[in-house]
């Protein structure tokens, strides 16, 4: 039997040790005895993926109001009574700019074609950032951008390579490096980088053990065992790094350790590392790069293909069976990535449900097809229902030409901002809130 104390615990509580700060995820004991039940705040989180998709593996071969299956939603199968798809959402496009430039950089804006940087791209304040300035007040960070590019040679701009926006020309730069985020995410100190963040705030956990009930004291355990397992990730990561060090002089920078990562592995600990920081509290908006746009550089896929492949490449060859083969493979690895992110999600207890069910956790990308830099008809799924406020286990189909800002307007509405309109928005998408 869980027995409450009468005393509460702060939301807003960290166990601090020599150099570190880990942020607790939400506690019964959070609360008076006998005040109401916490209610989870609405999270919001953004998976992209470049390239756009093939477009045979994707949609549902028959129209249907609950959420379908396809070859390449598949995987989403076990969450589906959890999951949304939307059809005939539109961005966009400027003519003359490159098209896989405008996909990443534009995604989260669908800025209007005459708002153009000195570069030709519409540059916009993102839709995340815009939420982020409302609901970032109450957290640590405003908001967390990641990135799973693990290429060195920088061959991009950075419009490639981000797809959130402070404003006009302002990036907000994505994190890369797995281990920085980490230290970021617990302000672990320079000087004790190397050391385990639980191992520095042991003193203080138990203390907190003893004061709290059974379930509090299981739930606990449970986050801090995910702590554990992130670092234990990160230091095999470091420990690879130091066993190819002999490798011949540059050709694994040694302040790179990321680099070295297998592509499911990288996007998992990516994925991680943004379920602790919305399971913390330390922000409530994310964004997931998992790939850069374009970017030809080689990148290996473990396990399904044998050698690095160009991605990018293989899109603008679509008339080629084999090639179409092998390009769903890429959108089914990437698709089994979201729908283990989610599982992870949905396995965190969060009041009366999970912190899958508090959350929008947005797959998306800026183009539908990379062959011909479409951007009609995008692919777009929404995991969670935000804590109720959007209906779940459905295909909304909507009219040829809905501006896919109908869907961030509809997004920040339900984060609780009075928005009307972004990019080229016509309004909020109908029927989107579970009210509605």
């Amino acid at each position: 039997m869980n027995i409450l104390r009468k005393t509460s615990i702060p939301r807003r509580t960290f166990l601090r040790g020599c150099g570190a700060a880990l942020a607790l995820p939400l506690l019964d004991q959070m609360q008076a005895r006998d005040a109401a039940q916490v209610t989870p705040p609405p999270r919001l989180a953004f998976f992209y993926t470049p390239n756009g998709v093939v477009q045979r593996a994707w949609h549902p071969p028959q129209s249907a109001h609950a959420f379908p299956s396809s070859p390449t939603l598949q995987p989403l199968e076990s969450l589906s009574g959890k999951m949304s798809l939307f059809t005939h959402l539109d961005r966009v496009k400027v003519p003359g700019t490159d098209g896989h430039a405008q996909a990443g950089a534009c995604y989260l804006s669908t800025a209007a074609p005459d708002e153009l940087s000195p570069a030709g791209y519409p540059l916009k304040r993102t839709i995340d950032q815009v939420i982020a300035d409302h609901v970032g007040r109450e957290t640590p960070f405003r908001s967390l951008e990641l990135s799973c590019n693990s290429f060195t040679d920088n061959r991009e701009s950075v419009y490639f390579d981000n797809i959130s926006w402070y404003g006009h020309g302002h990036v907000a730069r994505s994190m890369k490096d797995p281990h920085k985020v980490f230290q970021r995410l617990f302000h672990v100190k320079e000087h004790q980088a190397n050391a385990s963040v639980l191992d520095l705030v042991l003193a203080d956990a138990r203390d907190l053990m003893g004061r709290l009930g059974n379930l509090d004291r299981h739930k606990l355990d449970e986050y801090m065992e995910s702590v554990r397992t992130v670092e234990q990730q990160i230091e095999r990561i470091t420990q690879h790094q130091v066993d190819v060090r002999d490798l011949p002089a540059g050709m694994i920078p040694s302040d790179k350790l990321w680099t070295t990562m297998r592509r499911d592995e990288y996007i998992q600990v990516m994925g991680d590392l943004l379920i602790l920081a919305l399971q913390t509290d330390l922000t409530r908006v994310c964004t997931l790069m998992v790939a850069p746009e374009r970017w030809d550089t080689p990148l290996m896929f473990e396990d399904i293909f044998e050698k690095p492949i160009r991605h990018h490449g293989w899109t603008h060859n679509q008339k080629d069976p084999e090639t179409l083969r092998q390009l769903e493979k890429i959108d089914l690895f990437h698709m089994r990535q979201y729908a283990s992110i989610c599982a992870k999600m949905d396995a965190v207890q969060e009041g009366n449900g999970t912190l899958l069910d508090n959350m929008m956790f947005a797959y998306g990308s800026g183009l539908s097809s990379g062959m011909l830099h479409e951007c009609t008809n995008l692919p777009t799924v929404i995991a969670g229902s935000a804590g109720g406020r959007i209906a779940t286990n459905r295909h909304d189909k909507h009219a040829q030409g809905t501006p896919i800002a109908n869907l961030w307007v509809s997004m920040a509405q339900v984060m609780g901002l009075p928005v009307e309109q972004i990019g080229d928005s016509t309004g909020s998408l109908k029927g989107f809130t579970a009210q509605a």
